[in-house]
């Protein structure tokens, strides 16, 4: 008798039946039933355990490695090989030029290139762009402190004598 496949102990049940099973002819009582559990059991295994489709720069190294390319390989398809570093690192987004010659050469769906390019520029690009500019008026700062203190020096000196 079938039985709903909705949590462990039901899961493992289950799978313990499909090994019993595994042998059935098709057609027979026992195949139609095999059919049924495996259904069953797939069902239950998406939804308990999803498999996610990878970030677009997860792709992109996956399908490099397949076909042997290295880094120097993407610089036609991505810009130079600073812009490479920047887009596998997570540090700059795809553009759609980008993305458009990447599907074109290596296959990979123009749909998974694009999946996750907002969120890259919100926690890469945008977090990356600031630092340099914050370190840029750190340093200014510190110059012109270190000016004024020296004016301020010279002045008490001149003064004084």
């Amino acid at each position: 008798m079938l039985e709903p496949v909705h949590d462990q102990k039901s899961h493992r049940k289950a799978l313990r039946r499909i090994e019993d099973l595994w042998d059935a002819e098709p057609g027979t009582p026992e195949g139609r039933e095999l059919d049924a559990l495996a259904t069953l059991v797939d069902a239950y295994e998406r939804k308990q355990f999803p498999i996610l489709p990878p970030d677009p720069v997860e792709a992109i190294r996956a399908r490099c490695e397949q076909l042997g390319w290295t880094r120097k390989d993407l610089e036609p398809l991505i810009g130079s090989r600073a812009r490479v570093s920047e887009i596998l690192g997570r540090q700059r987004a795809l553009t759609l030029p980008m993305i458009r010659r990447l599907q074109a050469a290596l296959g990979i769906s123009a749909e998974l290139l694009v999946a996750n390019g907002a969120e890259i520029r919100r926690r890469g690009r945008s977090a990356s762009a600031k630092r340099p500019a914050t370190r840029r008026a750190a340093k200014k700062r510190t110059t012109r402190q270190k000016k004024s203190t020296t004016r301020t020096t010279n002045r008490r000196q001149s003064t004084s004598r």
